[in-house]
């Protein structure tokens, strides 16, 4: 795959980045590449599902590379034993840039992401 427009990118690969919450604590999704000759990522999916049969909810934030750090979702329902997609356009992740994840409750809560990896290389 090619994309151009201001800077030539080539797919490098897929990812399908997956966390099973079993803490309430902020846990990384995923990290972009921080090579020289990486571009960004698209983030085309972000499936929550809760396997406990009790509802809870979910926060997902991205820090950029100056360790800002910015709301994606807060508190975001998923209903018991429920799964919820929480993108509905393709989410552009900078290179160094970190999506998380925080369940409100521990042990409920799987998460999967779909991205593709975009080098400006072939």
């Amino acid at each position: 795959m090619f994309i151009s427009g201001g800077v030539e990118s080539f797919l490098q690969g897929a990812v399908n980045a997956k966390v099973d919450l079993t803490t309430d604590a902020v846990t990384t999704l995923y990290t972009a590449p921080s090579a020289a000759t990486f571009n960004f990522s698209l983030c085309h999916s972000i499936l929550v599902s809760e396997d406990s049969g009790n509802a809870d909810t979910i926060d997902v934030t991205i820090t950029n590379t100056s360790d800002a750090i910015f709301s994606l979702f807060k508190v975001k329902a998923v209903g018991a034993n429920g799964t919820v997609e929480l993108l509905t356009r393709d989410l552009v992740i900078n290179s160094g840039e970190i999506l998380k994840v925080e369940a409100a409750t521990a042990n409920r809560l799987h998460v999967v992401a779909s991205i593709l990896e975009f080098t400006n290389y072939r």
